[in-house]
């Protein structure tokens, strides 16, 4: 089977002697991992469409037997170069992919998280990073999974603050009120559990962030048993199968 379909390249990987493998998110069929033969060689003439974080039409070739398809060809729409030439701005696109890398399953299409990745890496090109754009990404990439909190704030966030993590536009997030920052700690603090209690084993890109555990303030020693009684809404991040 031959189709084309469009995709942003999350991961890459030499693959033998001369071919890369990919991880791509694609619109109409998810995450799919893909083999590009001979890109590697002096005269390869797909490397471009192999480079983390490209958007591109895909030619795939695929039988249903083989685990991998085979990239044949393909015509690319977005390079991002404002973002491969600053290093801020790159280790952030790293983080969005491996975010999509983890969080999602295979072959299980969603327009919402396609569009999410492609408006996250687009505004990243065009705007200036803020340190609100991880944890608005993780936010949105988890309501997009169905854990459903964009619509409840959790640690006493103030609704606003919430909805605009979950809306605006992340070019936008850029805060200075002490509220505000303190509300952003909040986030990400929720980022932290979340991905904690969701993931087998820590991403690679966490620590840059402040959402690994050692970048966190100590956690407070345990309060007596009247203390315990107050409610906090993160302990509902159990987590459940992404979708």
């Amino acid at each position: 089977m031959i189709f084309t379909d469009s995709g942003i390249v999350l991961f890459r990987q030499d693959f033998r002697e001369a071919d890369r493998i990919i991880a791509l998110y694609t619109l109409q069929h998810g995450r799919i991992n893909l083999r590009l033969p001979g890109v590697n060689r002096a005269k390869g003439k797909l490397k471009a469409l192999s480079e983390p974080f490209t958007c591109a039409a895909y030619r795939i070739y695929a039988r249903s037997a083989n685990v991998l398809g085979t990239v044949t060809g393909g015509k690319i729409t977005h390079v991002f170069p404002r973002i491969r030439q600053d290093l801020k701005r790159q280790t952030l696109a790293f983080h969005f992919c491996e975010l999509m890398m983890r969080l999602t399953p295979p072959h299980q299409p969603s327009a919402e998280k396609y569009r999410l990745l492609l408006q996250a890496l687009t505004e990243l090109d065009l705007g200036q990073p803020n340190a609100a754009f991880a944890p608005a990404f993780t936010l949105r990439l988890m309501a997009a999974a169905g854990f459903g909190l964009e619509n409840r704030p959790v640690l006493q966030i103030s609704p606003q603050f919430w909805r605009r993590m979950h809306e605006d536009e992340f070019s936008s997030l850029d805060f200075t009120e002490a509220e505000d920052l303190l509300s952003l700690s909040k986030c990400n603090e929720v980022c932290r559990r979340f991905l904690n209690g969701y993931l087998n084993y820590p991403l690679q890109t966490l620590k840059p962030f402040g959402l690994a555990d050692e970048d966190l303030p100590a956690k407070p020693v345990a309060q007596p048993a009247k203390a315990a009684i107050q409610t906090d809404d993160t302990t509902a991040l159990v987590p459940a199968p992404a979708q």
